[in-house]
């Protein structure tokens, strides 16, 4: 019979496990709480939350709500959010990862510092993800998002330039686009850049290919929405080409457990460990 293995270093980071205990601490007490946007991008434990009572809003549903408590996530939210909040005597429940809101301030920091620089305030990030609209907003939206080495190509490098990162993206991409722009900017002209990574979320990369390496057939479990799951699935690809994407136990193809001898379970920082031990179960029930 197949060895089935669940990846301990897998599962939810230290910002989304506050999140979701001061959800449950607060539905325990009231029965129902808002949340402003899916407090974990993965479907399953926003279904599980939601049977708690906890209600997903968006922007413009916040923006019209009067006289409630509304859960902020890890991701972290522009200073606009707070003002709607006082105007509209919403109680702010506030679960910003602590690394997120230092990332945050100093974003802040830069950009009201009044020096006499023409300085571009560059972000490497996912445009329209959550944590960056939050980190955009703390420069009233002058900051320029990059997604790729390939974006960097078209800053302006005669001026200065500070580079920061989204607390989720690969290390390595940013330490290319740093050498990109070492190369290309003006030398009458500064550039300052901040590897403000999560150090939680970059080791789970070596961790993770060690741990798809090791097994026949990996299954990582990640809901579609997580950009922390896609760079960790393709890691997991990169080392182990039969590596496939699942949210739930629905979604396995059950021919490829046939000959196999190990199996390995792993997912994103979003990703819960009770999905991951179900399925296990329902792994092992069909070999």
């Amino acid at each position: 019979m197949a060895k089935v293995e669940i990846d301990e270093g897998s599962g939810f980071c230290f910002g989304v496990v506050t999140a979701i205990n001061k959800a449950e601490e607060e539905l325990s007490k009231s029965g129902t709480l808002y949340c402003l946007g899916d407090i974990v991008h993965n479907s399953r434990e926003v279904e599980r939350l939601k049977a708690m009572g906890l209600i997903t809003i968006n922007h413009e549903e916040f923006n019209r709500l009067h006289n409630a408590k509304v859960l902020l996530r890890a991701h972290g939210e522009p200073p606009e959010t707070y003002i709607t909040a006082r105007r509209n005597n919403i109680e702010i429940i506030d679960a910003t990862c602590p690394v997120v809101l230092r990332l945050q301030k100093k974003i802040k920091q830069e950009y009201i510092q009044e020096d006499n620089e023409d300085k571009q305030i560059v972000i490497y990030g996912k445009n329209g993800h959550a944590e960056v609209l939050g980190l955009v907003g703390q420069t009233t939206g002058k900051a320029i998002v990059i997604e790729k080495l390939e974006e960097a190509k078209s800053l302006d490098f005669s001026k200065s330039i500070r580079l920061y990162s989204q607390t989720t993206k690969s290390l390595d991409e940013f330490q290319k686009i740093v050498e990109y722009i070492k190369e290309h900017i003006s030398s009458d002209v500064t550039f300052e850049y901040y590897d403000t990574i999560c150090r939680q979320v970059a080791n789970r990369i070596p961790n993770i290919r060690k741990f798809a390496a090791s097994h026949d057939l990996v299954f990582f479990v990640s809901g579609k929405k997580s950009s922390n799951g896609k760079i960790l699935f393709n890691e997991c690809k990169k080392v182990n080409p039969n590596s496939h994407l699942i949210d739930s136990a629905e979604e396995i193809d059950n021919r490829l457990l046939i000959g196999t001898e190990s199996i390995g379970i792993c997912g994103a920082t979003s990703t819960p460990k009770w999905l991951m031990e179900e399925i296990s179960k329902a792994i092992k029930s069909r070999i």
